[in-house]
């Protein structure tokens, strides 16, 4: 999952695809889907991620919903545990989702520096001592 805390690759676009009201796929369920295919679990992507157990499950089904073949297959719990992994869909759905980033943040390059030019400095340390 992208590590949003390092300031040496900003400024960044975030993109959200909205494919119709209420069907959109980001960059939070984009990294859903990667620590899922990291962990094998819904409910450690959840937490890693800082989100309950059923907001997590509650944006995999929408995902699930959202395409025409499942994004991520669950297996329910038994003598080893259960699981979840992503599907031939949800690597690709996740694979055209991070490609489209990487295309859009080159293509943007040279709008994002006009943009970062108009900003104002961060305040430094120093001035948010008190």
């Amino acid at each position: 999952m992208p590590d949003d805390s390092h300031t040496d690759d900003l400024p960044k676009l975030r993109l959200r695809v909205v494919f119709a009201p209420g069907r959109m796929l980001g960059p939070g369920k984009a990294d859903l889907l990667e620590l899922i295919q990291r962990s094998g679990s819904i409910s450690a992507a959840g937490r890693e991620m800082g989100m309950s157990y059923k907001r997590a499950w509650s944006l995999v089904e929408e995902m699930n919903a959202m395409f025409r073949a499942p994004l991520v297959q669950s297996v329910r719990g038994g003598a080893k545990g259960g699981g979840a992994q992503l599907t031939e869909t949800g690597i690709t759905v996740l694979e055209q989702y991070r490609a489209l980033e990487r295309a859009a943040a080159q293509g943007g390059r040279a709008e994002l520096a006009a943009l970062q030019t108009l900003c104002a400095d961060p305040p430094s340390p120093d001035d948010m001592s008190g």
